[in-house]
């Protein structure tokens, strides 16, 4: 049996392939269990079960294969974070565009209230500069803003090892912190804010679409084709379905409207209660299914259904340009993309992978989804050259040096840095550049999930060696107390400060502060303690921002401090 000890205890490929995966394993099964019947450190667990390992491997004289780790960690890193841009992307301008002016200020400033902190616990304590940018990465469980700052601590000084690991050991006894603080600020502020927190409790518009009927009584809309109609409001909508004279039917472009019409739209939901100047009249509180009107009949000789985008000359055509109503007398009613419901407009870019909801005659149906595709075993396909060059621009991007004046060391983006921003990129314009970005949903969740796991396996590994003698002392929990701190101050004030002075909405308030801190953990609570998930478009519209910034704030704090 000599082979197996051997195996496990010589620095071989093999033995760091055995080891990551162990961890991992363990990781991932323990990281799946409640704490308290409420918090699961999901894969972040396998950071702190491989920090076990490597306490241990370290007392017992264990090597590894230093060089496999290294790439290991760093490739693991970059397919997470590009392929988290690549998810994001899609989606980030039109959340951008909705979350406005307001979240987006609202994230910098909490940004900034825990940035200043970090600067007072290096200045005035006894931590060192580049071990409060570990704290703050860790109270803020920014892994990438991690790599930024070790990564810059050794361009600074290549032989300063031991303080990359020590910045690795603070992030480890912060992060435990944040995970528990940022839930505890949550239930203060459901406490402080009950009525608020009442308004959001229940409430099933976490959709980004909305239906809403009106009857046509603007002589100014009266005589207008749909397509001037949509044009002249400034509003993205879809006339879905018109009802005149007792009869319903699918409009198109040049379907021209009438005084008297009834007309079913679908709009983004912050839109839906403005079409009552526009057309004349809303029919408020009544369902529009109502009995007088059998929207419904229209199902009689047309239907509903589901169409994916996996035609390669479609990809990057505007909806206008394609004239699918009047070609074949179908109506885009949603698409789904990237997980988030789209209102299509005329100047809307199909993407692969899209589905649209069409309504329409079974047979111009069948003939549209010959167009645009429809072919769902293509959505399965692997797409390696987008994913490749994504990757390969990204470490690209990442490796420019920035200098900043005033500051001798350049900046980088990093492995970090550049693959995220590149992802977002490619997601938002990869389809209008006819470059097929898609991964499906799960594909997408595998590489990120193997990412990541890899990469907190390799890195808890390299912590734990001296982690004990680090963490377990009047030091470790001085650590804990400011990264604590630094977790829940900010977002303690911001949440405040949105709900009295910017008068937030309570859901969105709370998936603000999660996103600011990336924290899926608190996000999760917070949707089920309001029984919704409101609060997820907010999270996602700040994190790609929160991520970015991060990035930039760990490098530059960690040459200041040490500078």
């Amino acid at each position: 049996m000599n082979w197996f000890t051997e195996l496990f205890t010589q620095g071989s490929v093999a033995q760091t392939v055995l080891l990551l995966c162990l961890m991992s394993i363990i990781g991932l099964i323990l990281g799946h269990m409640k704490i308290f019947g409420k918090i699961q450190l999901g894969g972040s667990m396998v950071f702190f079960i491989s920090i076990v390992f490597g306490h241990f491997a370290h007392k017992m004289g264990v090597e590894v294969n230093q060089s496999m780790m290294d790439i290991a960690k760093n490739f693991g890193l970059i397919l997470f974070v590009y392929t988290l841009g690549l998810q994001v992307g899609p989606g980030f301008a039109s959340s951008l565009r909705k979350g406005g002016l307001k979240l987006v200020l609202s994230c910098l400033a909490t940004i900034a209230i825990g940035t200043g902190l970090t600067i007072l616990v290096a200045v005035f304590t006894d931590t060192g500069g580049a071990q409060a940018v570990g704290l703050l990465s860790g109270a803020v469980t920014n892994t990438p803003g991690l790599i930024a700052a070790q990564q810059t601590v050794l361009d600074i000084n290549p032989s300063a090892s031991a303080t990359a690991l020590s910045v690795g050991s603070a992030y480890a006894v912060a992060y435990p912190m944040s995970v528990m603080g940022v839930i505890f600020t949550v239930i203060m502020m459901m406490l402080m804010f009950p009525d608020s927190a009442k308004k959001s409790l229940g409430r099933a518009d976490d959709k980004h679409t909305a239906v809403t009927e009106v009857s046509v009584s603007n002589a100014a809309m009266a005589g207008k084709t749909v397509r001037e109609a949509v044009k002249a409001s400034g509003k993205n909508f879809v006339i879905s379905r018109l009802w005149r004279n007792g009869v319903v039917q699918i409009p198109v472009s040049d379907t021209v409207i009438k005084e008297g019409d009834h007309l079913l739209i679908i709009c983004p939901k912050e839109d839906m209660h403005s079409f009552d100047a526009i057309f004349g009249h809303e029919e408020y509180d009544k369902d529009w299914n109502r009995p007088d009107i059998d929207w419904d009949s229209i199902d009689k000789t047309l239907i509903s259904s589901y169409l994916y985008v996996t035609q390669d000359d479609i990809v990057g055509k505007s909806i206008e340009s394609l004239k699918l109503r009047n070609r074949y007398g179908v109506n885009i009613t949603r698409i789904r993309r990237a997980g988030i419901s789209l209102v299509p407009g005329a100047a809307t870019h199909l993407q692969f992978g899209d589905r649209l909801t069409v309504v329409g005659e079974k047979d111009r149906i069948k003939q549209l989804g010959k167009v645009i595709g429809n072919e769902e075993v293509k959505l399965s396909e692997p797409h390696l050259i987008p994913l490749l060059l994504g990757i390969f621009l990204g470490v690209l991007l990442g490796s420019i040096p920035v200098l900043v004046p005033g500051v001798n060391t350049p900046i980088k983006l990093g492995i970090a840095g550049g693959p995220i921003i590149v992802g977002i990129l490619m997601g938002i314009y990869g389809p209008k550049l006819n470059i097929i970005t898609y991964t499906s949903p799960a594909a997408n969740q595998l590489i990120r999930q193997f990412g990541i796991t890899f990469f907190f396996a390799c890195l808890g590994y390299g912590v734990g060696g001296n982690f004990v003698e680090t963490v377990f002392c009047l030091q470790g929990l001085k650590w804990a107390a400011m990264a604590l701190a630094i977790a829940v101050v900010p977002i303690f004030i911001m949440g405040i400060f949105n709900e009295k002075v910017l008068k937030m909405d309570f859901a969105q308030n709370m998936g603000l502060l999660t996103g600011v801190m990336t924290n899926p953990n608190a996000l999760a609570y917070a949707n089920e303690q309001l029984g919704n998930e409101n609060a997820a478009e907010a999270y996602a519209t700040v994190y790609p921002i929160t991520t970015f910034v991060r990035i930039f704030i760990a490098q530059i704090l960690t040459l200041a401090l040490m500078g």
